[in-house]
């Protein structure tokens, strides 16, 4: 249930064990979350959660590999960079947590790595971390997934998941039914709308821009900065994000958000000012109450989860297909993801 990027590659893992899978999508794959993320392949920020970390780490290690695998069956080229980042902390900012020694050296002077980048206050970090294109990504995920024979169904909303015996007998949506002894909920922010086993997902709203500068070359590195993160793309675009709202499941843009976050790219950046911002959009991000993301089995025999990834979709992809494959097909995982157990969520 859920044709996001976790759905898509969680499929490719499981036919590739043999198991025949049909993918369920409300809408048209890959257009939710992962249509509307930047692509940071950060496993290490300030934000991310120390029980995350070192599955976080794994995923970013896999991305190379992962990405070859896809760009080999799909023929799309997903714009994997790993130029590295630039983390600019608040001058105030002390964090002793390995990966943030702000008296570590910089590979180069600053203005010899970004030339248009202003004078930022605060200490500069930099991060061997890598980047993707998520629309490229899903893209290449979708062609790989029909070229394996994934049976894939768009525009059906799945309304409950259906029992026999108490264990998984398959699922209901607002068209027909789907007889299966495994169903794997991967519908990100609606992943607890299901009557059975509900969980506590919910939409946390993220507002993005991308610009398009004259020359492709005005970043390299992605910027990371306390108002506004920047992420360069292959082809000259510039992403600028974001914010992080409550806001149900509204994902209407608001024009004096988009300025202020386009006002910060330029203080940083100054020859964005004349850069022309190409679209702006708004995603939801599947956020949970302890901001971990829920892997594993449920109570109900044949019913399995995968979301709740909130702002690491992108970056944990590769694990999660990984690491659920094994779980789903009964063999010991490689990863230890008991800390993400939907299990508890339940009394």
């Amino acid at each position: 249930m859920g044709g996001g990027i976790i759905g898509l590659t969680l499929s490719i893992a499981l036919h590739k064990r043999g198991v025949r899978v049909l993918v369920v999508e409300r809408g048209e794959p890959g257009r939710e979350a992962s249509h509307a993320a930047a692509g940071m392949l950060a496993d290490c920020t300030v934000e991310t959660p120390i029980a995350l970390q070192s599955l976080a780490t794994a995923s970013a290690r896999m991305y190379p590999e992962f990405v070859h695998e896809l760009q080999d069956e799909s023929g799309t080229n997903v714009d994997l960079r790993d130029d590295g980042t630039l983390l600019f902390l608040p001058p105030e900012y002390a964090c002793t947590r390995p990966g943030f020694e702000v008296e570590n050296p910089l590979p180069a002077p600053l203005a010899e790595l970004e030339s248009a980048l202003a004078d930022l206050k605060g200490p500069a970090i930099y991060r061997k971390e890598r980047s993707v294109d998520p629309r490229a990504l899903v893209a290449a995920a979708l062609k790989a997934a029909k070229h394996r024979g994934v049976d894939i169904s768009s525009g059906a909303t799945v309304t409950d998941v259906l029992l026999a015996d108490g264990r998984v007998a398959g699922i209901r949506t607002d068209r027909t039914h789907y007889s299966a002894p495994c169903v794997v909920n991967c519908a990100g922010a609606w992943a607890g709308s299901f009557s059975t086993q509900r969980f506590p997902t919910r939409p946390v709203k993220g507002q993005m821009l991308a610009v398009a500068c004259a020359r492709h070359n005005v970043l390299r590195h992605v910027i990371r900065a306390p108002e506004v993160y920047l992420v360069p793309r292959s082809d000259g675009r510039i992403l600028i994000g974001s914010t992080l709202e409550e806001a149900g499941y509204d994902k209407r843009t608001d024009a004096d958000t988009i300025h202020r976050m386009h006002r910060a790219a330029i203080r940083m950046v100054p020859p964005l000012g004349q850069a022309r911002i190409l679209e702006a959009w708004a995603g939801l991000r599947p956020g949970t109450p302890d901001d971990l993301p829920i892997l594993g089995a449920t109570s109900t025999p044949g019913y399995f989860v995968a979301t709740g990834h909130f702002r690491d979709g992108i970056l944990l992809t590769p694990v999660t297909a990984h690491t659920m494959a094994q779980v789903i097909t009964g063999m010991q995982p490689d990863y230890d993801i008991s800390a993400f157990s939907p299990m508890r969520f339940q009394s």
